[in-house]
């Protein structure tokens, strides 16, 4: 439990410090009255419905909105707090800053404009009250017939201005405002508020200039590259003055079109090709960076639109090679410049030297940029269902980004589809961050799991530790990119974290809702087991482990999907819709093959050292006898056992016909040949060979190959 849910429980109770208690609820009766000015702006109104149709969830009592009355008041938006405090002003609140204040027998609930008094509002709910809005569909909404309220005296500016979780869930409209996200791609209409908004987002020069229009006609709009103009994954050419001129002509009319956009986008495209025209070159050079001749340019815009404009900032990037902020040049006042650390090590914090190239750039911006913004990486792109512990950077993160005068958050997450690895659980603690970068990270995370799992949270945050811990162990980088065969996954690992949640489903068995939350928590170790089962089930066999799953991998895809599919999930990467990649694997898979316990000893013609690579269950390795045939490999087991069935994959190059005989040696010192495999094979084809009745009392299995167009070798052998 944090610091402000300690407070919220303590004036919930009806205590207070210094003074008397202002009755808000007794038994189920309301008794205080909600003000708001009749003539209030939309959003305050809303705050005032809101406040109401919560308070009666909490106490059972049916509150009045007026727009005058007697106390005891809870006076909602700053015309109404007037009636408290004659005085009152919203001077340096900004659009977000809240006071929350009693004044006699009222309490003020006001804020700048316009989410100022709804950001009021949801925090004297959260914090002294105790609601939680977890996600879209779930929250704690406490029930307290009788309710009062200590002495208050809050003032509170959120030192970002722009605070987007970038997560499917965390764009509904009603989430959004009530955890105070105020990004661009929440749903937020003029009643909650509205938002930051931007015309375009990111990635607009071709929006801008676009290739079809005008390459033709002006190939000199465009990178030079190698001595050729290009639009191929290319950029514009930034010393172009005419160039300059049609995006600024292009770009007004788009504004005059969106009035509300406050920020518009001229940003570079989404891959490299900076033009190296001589004019462009020598002024990187001046520079020291791309972001120089970019800055120029930009900042030329922000000049030729801000007469018709005043309100609307231009943001650009630095990301890749315009990341390193510039020798000379500086933003303007209406620029802003979204540094984004698509590079770094999240396995550690952003303060961490392993990040130190993104520390140096940051340092830099910070110094000449009076609006920087961080557009920053929280999930898994190549696969947002597999798990991903970067739990523990996220606190430091903000911190770090707040200590460096950043003044918007974009936190890029999982935004194509539900169901995303922990995705509420990262979009709550982002955004309670957000708002306030002093919290506790952990005792966030906490929070949030003993509020969504309910008596599973022990057991999934047991299962968070595992996977936690192993990244730090491992060493691995933990990009925005890493691959399902990082070093931290391995089966160890992963079992020990299903262990967890089997833990915690068994412990919410008889709760619908919060089984299926744990199912959902399960899918990402479901998904790589699946993706990568064949080395799983050999790591598995090798440790003596029982498999933790069903040993049938379409069984396991089919839960999969099942429990996907009710969450709203669609895809498993950032840009491939479908379960595709899944069902490729599974497909892909032979009978399975899984190093048997017994193996005494693997021996070979040629290539000794690698006979342990045909056993290892990772059909990536192969023993490979550095010859063509006549050659061999051969195992023993360690006690005379049955055998049922063998199997082989081929590791072969050039495809083509080949010859592999079977011998079979018997504890009574007997030998038979007991298969021949004959035809035209290829790499990665598996060769199956059943003996009925089994062949009994093997003591060794050799396979010899008589014909082969490439070196013998072999990628896996398997006996059952």
């Amino acid at each position: 439990m944090n610091a402000r849910t300690v407070v919220a429980l303590v004036f919930a109770g009806g205590l207070c410090f210094g003074g008397e208690a202002m009755q808000i609820a007794d038994k189920g009766a309301a008794k205080a009255t909600i003000v708001v000015a009749k003539d209030a702006i939309e959003p305050e109104k809303h705050a005032a419905a809101e406040l109401a149709a919560f308070l009666k969830q909490i106490t059972g009592a049916a509150f009045t909105v007026a727009g005058a009355a007697e106390g005891p008041r809870l006076l909602v938006g700053p015309d109404a707090a007037k009636l408290g405090d004659p005085g009152f002003t919203t001077d340096g609140l900004g659009a977000d800053g809240i006071v929350l204040r009693t004044v006699g027998n009222d309490l003020i609930l006001a804020g700048g404009r316009p989410r100022g008094t709804l950001y009021a509002v949801y925090t004297f709910l959260e914090d002294h009250v105790g609601c939680r809005w977890w996600s879209s569909k779930a929250s704690t909404i406490p029930k307290k017939p009788t309710l009062a309220i200590g002495p208050l005296a809050v003032r509170y500016v959120p030192p970002l201005e722009y605070r987007e979780p970038f997560w499917t869930d965390a764009f509904d409209g009603d989430w959004a405002v009530r955890n105070k996200a105020n990004g661009n791609s929440e749903r937020l209409d003029a009643r909650r508020g509205g938002k930051i908004s931007y015309q375009g987002f990111v990635h607009t020069f071709y929006a801008l200039i676009p290739p079809a229009t005008y390459f033709k006609a002006h190939p000199e709009w465009f990178s030079e590259i190698k001595g050729t103009r290009t639009h191929n994954r290319a950029q514009l050419c930034l010393t172009n003055e005419a160039m300059r001129a049609e995006l600024v002509k292009n770009l007004k009319a788009t504004l005059r079109k969106n009035p509300t956009a406050t920020i518009a986008s001229v940003s570079q495209n989404d891959w490299h090709g900076a033009c190296q025209c001589k004019t462009c070159a020598a002024i990187d050079k001046e520079e020291g960076s791309h972001a120089g001749t970019l800055l120029r340019f930009v900042n030329a815009v922000a000049a030729d639109i801000e007469k018709e404009f005043p309100h609307v900032a231009i943001s650009t990037l630095a990301y890749q090679y315009t990341r390193k902020p510039p020798l000379k040049v500086q933003p303007r006042p209406n620029v802003i410049v979204r540094l984004c650390s698509i590079e770094c090590s999240f396995s550690k914090p952003l303060s961490d030297p392993r990040n130190a190239t993104f520390g140096d750039d940051i340092r830099g911006w910070s110094k000449v940029c009076k609006r920087l913004y961080v557009w920053d990486y929280v999930t898994n792109f190549r696969h947002h269902i597999m798990p991903h512990p970067n739990l523990r950077v996220l606190g430091p993160n903000v911190k770090f980004f707040v200590e460096h005068n950043v003044k918007g958050l974009f936190e890029q997450g999982a935004y194509t589809t539900l169901g995303a690895e922990m995705a509420e659980l990262r979009a709550w603690v982002l955004a309670k961050l957000l708002w306030n970068p002093k919290l506790d990270a952990q005792k966030l995370i906490d929070e949030f799991l003993a509020g969504y799992y309910g008596a599973a949270a022990p057991h999934v945050t047991a299962h968070l530790k595992v996977i936690h811990d192993a990244v730090e162990a491992s060493g691995d980088k933990l990009g925005c990119f890493s691959s399902h065969k990082a070093r931290f996954l391995s089966f160890d690992t992963l079992n020990k974290g299903w262990q967890h949640l089997a833990a915690a489903e068994k412990a919410v068995e008889k709760d619908d809702a919060l089984r299926f939350r744990v199912q959902v928590a399960q899918l990402p170790i479901l998904y790589t087991l699946m993706v990568r089962w064949n080395e799983m089930r050999g790591a598995a066999t090798a440790a003596k482990t029982p498999w933790p799953v069903s040993d049938d991998p379409a069984e396991v895809l089919a839960g999969f999907k099942k429990t996907a599919k009710a969450k709203g999930m669609t895809r498993l990467n950032e840009w491939q819709q479908g379960f595709g990649a899944l069902d490729k694997a599974v497909a892909s898979l032979k009978p399975v093959q899984v190093r048997i316990p017994g193996f005494k000893a693997a021996t070979a013609s040629s290539g000794a050292d690698k006979v342990k690579l045909a056993f290892d269950a990772d059909p990536a390795t192969c023993w490979n006898s550095g010859g063509h045939a006549p050659a061999w490999i051969r195992f023993d087991f360690d006690k005379p056992r049955a055998v049922k069935a063998l199997s082989a994959t081929v590791s072969q190059q050039p495809n083509g016909a080949t010859e592999h005989v079977v011998t079979a040696f018997f504890a009574d010192g007997t030998q038979r040949t007991v298969h021949t495999w004959k035809g035209t094979t290829k790499a990665g084809q598996v060769l199956d060979a059943s003996f009925a009745p089994a062949l009994d009392q093997v003591a060794a299995l050799r396979i010899d190959t008589r014909r082969s167009p490439s070196w013998v070798a072999w990628s896996e052998i398997a006996v059952k």
